[in-house]
């Protein structure tokens, strides 16, 4: 009978084997035990989309596409990104869903106990303060969460924050976070902020906020054309000083 004993030698990180024995030489020993391996697992998933806020004098628009995606997937095409945090005051968020259904919850409540505490509701300068340290306070394992806050001031003047994941975050005109940021962005520089644009042909009033309305409008159809992420719907919210509406204005579908 063949006996036959094999012995593993690790010297520094470097495995060899050796064969004692009688009879003819083995060909080649596997383990019966099944060898580990190694899984790898996100938490996070960027489910695509674009949102925007953009402010006038007296008026602020929170605008949001509606598709929701995995990869090259539609999951839903009605899923929204706005959420209505006060009569004067929404935010916008692309990102994870998960992450985005969670921050606003925990949103949502925060106003509700401030209101009841203080029997009145929370500004948009107090809320982009407060989403602010929310998010830096989850900066170890952040809300995978791109957000945009839109509102009126006390004076009922239109304010914009723009965050990053982490908390960090500024006080602007407009902005854009999502999927669609790139071809947005360099659009407003150009028709709201009017950068690189000769001063005398820069125009000397301000929008209007139905003005502003179809230009949102025209924005997101050009966005729906060139993103795949961004498309279905759009949820706009205006908020004036009388309060909020709310509108859906139809993209591609495909």
């Amino acid at each position: 009978e063949d006996t036959w004993i094999r012995f593993e030698i690790v010297v520094g990180g470097m495995a060899s084997a050796m064969h004692y024995g009688s009879g003819p030489s083995p060909k080649d020993f596997t383990s019966l035990v099944e060898q580990p391996k190694e899984g790898r697992f996100s938490p996070y998933q960027n489910n695509g989309g674009t949102c925007l806020a953009l402010a006038g004098d007296d008026f602020c628009i929170v605008a949001a596409d509606s598709r929701l995606s995995m990869g090259y997937s539609i999951m839903s095409r009605t899923t929204s990104k706005i959420s209505k945090l006060t009569s004067k005051c929404c935010i916008a968020s692309s990102g994870c869903n998960a992450d985005q259904t969670t921050l606003h919850k925990y949103l949502k409540f925060r106003m509700q106990m401030y209101e009841h505490q203080h029997g009145k509701e929370l500004s948009a300068p107090a809320i982009g303060q407060m989403l602010a340290g929310t998010l830096y306070g989850r900066r170890f394992f952040p809300y995978y969460t791109f957000n945009v806050v839109g509102g009126l001031d006390e004076n009922g003047e239109g304010v914009v924050f723009s965050y990053d994941a982490v908390g960090c975050f500024e006080r602007l005109k407009y902005t854009v976070s999502g999927t669609g940021q790139a071809l947005i962005e360099p659009f407003l520089d150009n028709m709201v902020a009017y950068k690189n644009t000769d001063p005398a042909k820069k125009p000397t009033a301000s929008r209007t906020c139905e003005e502003t309305l179809e230009l949102v409008k025209d924005i997101f159809a050009s966005a729906g054309e060139r993103d795949i992420y961004t498309g279905d719907f759009v949820d706009i919210y205006v908020i004036k000083k009388d309060g909020t509406t709310y509108e859906q204005f139809p993209l591609k579908k495909d």
